[in-house]
């Protein structure tokens, strides 16, 4: 097919990846990645704790390598590739995080915020753009609102300075006719460049991403191997080289990535990301797929059935940071099975 773009790939193997090692990833790792994936020539690099930057904490889990040692390394290591950080307001502040993570040579900010919260990342936007950064604003959860209010939040996003918008289906749960209605709307609509983070808990990554970029994404996130939260991200080994059979231009080596997906098979992926059967009703829900754990402990804890757990967070509409409600729910199905 002629299409003149070229499709950006974001890889977040080293940060989306490090919510799967619990926060725990070395400074060894991050050094051998870095130096294979610079080589399959992949757009943007993104490194840091699962949750982002400044999210180490007793609360989302402590990280094994500091923020500041994490980016020091990858800089070192990547020579081709962007270095980027994901960033969410309230774990991440402008003196303590972003001003450090300048000086550490950070090239891609994406400040993200709730698909309904755009208005918080207005500081955080204008002061990267102000200090010469590339700025995505990213919406989590977008699969939770309709196409107009994603629009109304990105065009927030847009006027404060981002870049680009990326969708993210933080619960796996789209279709791909979602995709196809929504990033559409978007790219239709803003100014500036659309791109889509997928979720695969319901076996769907490849293709919600390929029908992202053919409703005119122009930026892909993706992990080797799949390798990121719950039943993990789209394999970007295998979109790459999807999109070389399409014809979509990437600019990436396949056998170089290739590479960087085998050699992070052996030394960072602790277990290939597979598609339970709780990630499969989390998807369908439409329930963050950081929710796993602790779905499973507490179900496990009150003798309910974690899917029940599930589908019942869905109804409420649960968000990160409301773990407190995972208690709440499987004590009320717990008194139900008792009545």
């Amino acid at each position: 097919m002629n299409d003149s773009r070229k499709i950006i790939f974001s890889d977040t193997t080293l940060r989306d990846g490090n919510h799967a090692l619990q926060h725990q990833l070395t400074e060894q790792q991050i050094q051998r990645y870095c130096t294979a994936i610079d080589k399959a020539g992949v757009d943007i690099v993104e490194v840091g704790h699962g949750n982002g930057l400044g999210a180490s904490s007793l609360q989302v889990g402590l990280s094994k390598v500091s923020d500041s040692n994490m980016l020091t390394i990858a800089r070192e290591y990547l020579k081709q590739s962007k270095l980027g950080v994901h960033v969410i307001p309230g774990f991440a502040t402008l003196e303590r995080d972003i001003k450090p993570a300048i000086e550490c040579g950070v090239d891609v900010f994406r400040i993200a915020s709730h698909c309904t919260e755009a208005d918080i990342t207005e500081k955080h936007i204008t002061f990267c753009r102000s200090e010469g950064r590339t700025v995505f604003g990213v919406l989590m959860m977008s699969h939770m609102v309709d196409k107009e209010t994603l629009y109304h939040q990105a065009k927030q996003m847009q006027i404060f300075g981002a870049e680009a918008i990326i969708l993210m289906d933080s619960a796996g749960n789209y279709l791909p006719d979602n995709v196809i209605e929504k990033v559409g709307y978007l790219v239709d609509r803003l100014e500036v460049a659309v791109g889509f983070h997928a979720h695969n808990n319901l076996g769907l990554s490849v293709a919600n991403s390929i029908a992202a970029v053919q409703s005119g994404a122009s930026i892909i996130d993706g992990c080797v191997r799949g390798f990121g939260a719950g039943a993990g991200n789209t394999q970007i080994e295998v979109l790459a080289a999807v999109f070389d059979l399409m014809g979509f231009k990437t600019g990436v080596n396949l056998f170089s990535l290739l590479d960087a997906a085998d050699l992070a098979e052996e030394c960072v992926i602790n277990k290939i990301p597979t598609i339970s059967s709780d990630s499969i009703i989390s998807g369908m829900a439409g329930v963050f797929s950081g929710f796993l754990k602790p779905v499973k402990r507490i179900a496990e804890e009150y003798h309910v059935d974690s899917r029940e757990v599930f589908l019942e967070l869905g109804a409420r509409k649960v968000l990160a940071g409301q773990e407190d409600l995972i208690i709440e729910v499987a004590k009320d199905l717990k008194e139900k099975s008792n009545e």
